[in-house]
């Protein structure tokens, strides 16, 4: 007896909606969000259950707690529709979708793995943002006074109060303030950097990643709990495309008409990269192939950017491939277990 259920969560209510194998819809509930009573609801369920959420800032907690209590669950990624939309129909859809088979590739959770690693890295995320948010309101008040605010003497403990002098006395307070609140991010985000490499420090594979080019502790502790396992992906085109680096073709108007057969005609297509994909993993192997072109030295991969900048490609697409090279080079290093060797990973 299979049952599929579909759960539109919200910060204080959870509508759920369950079918059978016809698509009649058995029953419809609201139960609070409270772990204890989510759990007790899905267990009551009799048979198979087959469990669809949307992906969203509860999916990592309900698939922790509600994943061993049913036969399968999944975490779809939404996209907008128009027409109508509550919470019982949001249900009933995701219901629906899991019974069809329409849900596609779900959202990955593994919540045995990474866990106290994925918290802190979120975190220094999130600090390391705050910083940045407050150098650039900071910089903003020195623009608006036409005060000269390149560089990092804006920022530096020791020059800054020459610059504050340049401000009038009505702009000096709120550039103070914020210098103080710049002071405490600092240190907060050197906390939480050292708290993250720690914390990766603690898992083996953090010693072969690091000697990936253009890898540091920090880019490994922050790729670790995203991708969490190499299997995930077959080849590296499937990594590229979750990095943001898979090429997708666009044409019309393919066929046309030769000595009165169809035949696929020559084409402008238009070129891209997709674009879903995770954000973050994308900065970070764009970032290490920033790192090997502009500040690491002479390297395999830095002579492959020099050649394509000589074949005559732009420099943004040439580091895109070195981001591309980086990213295959990562992803065999981790599913043999190896470290690095330049002579052997060629890609």
């Amino acid at each position: 007896m299979e049952r599929y259920l579909g759960a539109d969560i919200h910060a204080t209510s959870c509508t759920f909606s369950v079918l059978n194998v016809a698509g009649k819809q058995l029953r419809r509930d609201v139960i609070e969000t409270n772990g204890e009573a989510l759990v007790e609801y899905v267990r009551q369920i009799a048979g198979n259950r087959h469990l669809c959420i949307e992906e969203g800032e509860w999916s990592q907690w309900l698939y922790e707690i509600l994943s061993p209590h049913v036969s399968e669950m999944v975490v779809f990624r939404a996209e907008w529709k128009p027409g109508s939309k509550n919470d019982a129909i949001d249900a009933h859809g995701l219901a629906d979708r899991i019974r069809t088979g329409k849900v596609g590739r779900g959202v990955y959770k593994d919540p045995g793995r990474f866990r106290a690693l994925r918290e802190l890295a979120r975190t220094y995320t999130m600090v390391t943002r705050d910083v940045v948010r407050t150098k650039n309101r900071l910089k903003s008040f020195y623009r608006s006074r036409g005060v000269p605010s390149t560089g990092q003497a804006t920022y530096s403990p020791h020059q800054r109060s020459k610059r504050v002098c340049l401000l009038p006395l009505a702009t000096r307070r709120a550039v103070e303030l914020l210098n103080r609140e710049l002071d405490v991010l600092t240190e907060l985000k050197a906390e939480a950097k050292e708290a993250m490499v720690r914390e990766s420090q603690r898992h083996k594979v953090t010693r072969t990643l690091r000697t990936a080019p253009g890898f540091g502790p920090v880019r490994v502790a922050q790729m670790l709990p995203i991708v969490i396992t190499p299997h995930r992906f077959r080849t590296k085109r499937q990594f590229w495309s979750y990095c943001g680096f898979g090429i997708v073709t666009r044409s019309s108007a393919d066929w046309v008409r030769e000595d009165g057969r169809w035949v696929k005609g020559r084409v402008v297509q238009t070129r891209g990269l997709n674009t879903s994909h995770n954000r973050m993993l994308k900065m970070i192997f764009k970032g290490a192939a920033t790192n090997v072109v502009g500040v690491a030295g002479p390297s395999p991969l830095r002579d492959d950017y020099d050649r394509l900048l000589e074949n005559g490609t732009k420099p943004n697409l040439a580091k895109l491939t070195i981001a591309r090279k980086i990213a295959a080079i990562v992803l065999a290093m981790w599913k043999a277990k190896e470290k690095y060797s330049p002579e052997k990973y060629r890609i």
